[in-house]
């Protein structure tokens, strides 16, 4: 399956082939202020089946919570982020589940840095959830 993301005006796309590896919610600070909502909801692919299908998007780099660079890549002209590469998931491809636009499109596995989230937000009980980052097997 070939599913594209998009940004807002379109000029960006990118091309992602195969199911995700994981979608991963994330409550951190930083996500609500990337993504000015109350969490981002993260489709991680392998590197490999993502491809930049049209545009020239700008990138921004920083440190993230877990203590890893992550560099966004975004549209230079409506400003939407439309994927990352996190340095700590360095095979992995995180794209903005939204950028799909399909309400069909699968839901989180998981939800990471639960102890930021807003008390308020109710999700689902069978969806597990994280204080942090879960630690990585290997």
């Amino acid at each position: 399956m070939i599913r594209e993301a998009r940004c807002h005006c379109g000029k960006i796309r990118l091309r992602c082939n195969g199911e995700p590896s994981k979608i991963s919610l994330c409550h951190c600070f930083d996500c609500q202020r990337r993504t000015g909502s109350l969490f981002s909801v993260a489709a991680f692919y392998p590197r490999a089946s993502v491809e930049l299908a049209a545009g020239e998007p700008a990138a921004f780099r920083r440190p993230s919570a877990s203590g890893f660079d992550v560099t966004f890549h975004f549209c230079p002209e409506c400003g939407s982020n439309l994927w990352w590469h996190a340095d700590r998931l360095p095979d992995l491809v995180g794209v903005a589940a939204g950028a799909f636009a399909d309400r069909d499109f699968p839901r989180p596995e998981q939800a990471v840095w639960a102890e930021e989230k807003h008390h308020w937000l109710q999700l689902p009980d069978d969806l597990p959830t994280h204080a942090r980052n879960p630690v990585r097997s290997t």
